[in-house]
């Protein structure tokens, strides 16, 4: 269905302004957007373009537009075209990005740009899941073991076999030595989010199952990884 089927039913749409709203207020969002019924919408008042939402909306059956209505103000428009379970798991959005328009509203606009521009662009060169474990790896490297955490787990939770984390680790080994490894990482959340899934998996759980204790043992509850 195109846009300009439902575009003049916006000023009925309920509004979820959450301009201020600190920490990761896209779980609670999503459970009221699953209640939106087909044929109907919801508007959300956000102070910069809420681009992280996009996919996660229209693996619900939504499709959206955004106005710019004044500096710090965009209102996002989403239609339920039809009632549908979310095609993909998309975990730990970047929740932390909404703390930027509370430092400047413009400095909240470029960051959820550049995070589009480097995780969402189709013209990156290499796989998705390759520039996770990158990403982590700079992150141990600059001692960000949340962000090294989030990586690793949307990583196996994308698909990549655990396999892949195994030379991970033994890279940081041989770049950061055993007594930085024994000390820093060995205990932290990173290493056991992946003590978690060779333990799940040498039980032979099913990889649904290690990623549902990943999410709850290893997303926003947990005060070592939330941001």
């Amino acid at each position: 269905m195109s846009v300009t089927n439902w575009k003049d039913k916006v000023s009925s749409f309920k509004q979820i302004d959450v301009r201020g709203i600190q920490g990761n207020f896209f779980l609670g969002l999503k459970k009221q957007a699953m209640d939106v019924a087909a044929g109907e919408g919801i508007t959300v008042i956000q102070s910069f373009d809420p681009i992280p939402l996009y996919e996660v909306m229209e693996g619900l059956g939504f499709e959206y537009y955004t106005e710019k209505k004044a500096e710090g103000e965009y209102h996002a428009y989403f239609y339920r075209v039809e009632v549908k379970q979310e095609e993909k798991d998309i975990p730990m959005r970047p929740a932390a990005l909404t703390n930027m328009p509370l430092i400047d509203e413009k400095l909240g606009d470029i960051a959820v740009s550049f995070w589009d521009l480097t995780w969402n662009d189709e013209h990156r060169y290499l796989p998705y899941e390759t520039r996770l474990l990158l990403s982590l790896t700079n992150a141990v490297g600059a001692g960000r073991m949340r962000q090294a955490t989030r990586e690793l787990v949307k990583a196996y939770i994308h698909g990549l076999d655990s396999a892949a984390f195994d030379d991970v680790f033994e890279l940081l080994v041989w770049n950061q030595g055993i007594g930085y490894f024994s000390s820093e990482i060995g205990p932290s959340t990173l290493f056991a989010a992946y003590k978690t899934i060779k333990n799940m998996e040498k039980q032979n759980k099913a990889r649904g199952e290690i990623c549902e204790t990943l999410k709850e043992k290893f997303g926003e509850k947990n005060p070592d990884v939330k941001v």
